[in-house]
């Protein structure tokens, strides 16, 4: 029988880049991207967190799925827009809480490690409306530090590679 930690270790799933964005400046607005170039121990190039190396949130990720389950807790239909969400990069077709402690690369040499759950902040509210800092608990996706930098772009898949607990 498999152990937790053998279970944890193997995430079969490929999911792929549907969306990215980088705020330059704070307050600033989200620039939509094709490509982004991702900078080992920084973020992504074009984002302000990209300023300073260290961190554990050098780059946010949400599941795509989830921004339709954010939007019906809000009331609304569709899907909600992920510029107002603050983070820079959506992916589809994995469990991102399956990499929140794994080491993923997203297309042909870009490294990430999970390194914690991305919560809302207050600004969700002012975003979205009343009630979005509660509607986006448990799906505001991860945190990630930048291992190996590169360039990522929409449609480049996201796969596991290693549990690193």
């Amino acid at each position: 029988m498999e152990t937790l930690r053998e279970r944890l270790e193997r995430v079969p799933q490929i999911g792929r880049v549907t969306w990215i964005g980088a705020r330059p400046d704070h307050g600033a607005p989200i620039e939509v991207l094709e490509r982004a170039v991702v900078l080992a121990d920084r973020g992504l190039e074009r984002d302000r967190v990209s300023r300073r190396e260290g961190g554990k949130r050098q780059v946010t990720l949400i599941q795509a799925e989830h921004l339709g389950v954010i939007a019906r807790l809000l009331g609304r239909e569709g899907a909600i827009d992920p510029a107002l969400l603050r983070r820079n990069v959506v992916v589809a077709g994995v469990n991102l809480v399956a990499l929140r402690r794994m080491r993923f690369a997203i297309g042909n040499g870009v490294i990430l490690e999970g390194t914690g759950t991305c919560e809302p902040c207050a600004k969700m509210d002012e975003a979205l409306g009343e009630g979005a800092f509660h509607a986006m608990r448990g799906h505001g996706g991860i945190t990630a530090r930048v291992i190996e930098g590169g360039e990522i772009a929409i449609g480049d898949p996201v796969r596991a590679l290693a549990y690193v607990g």
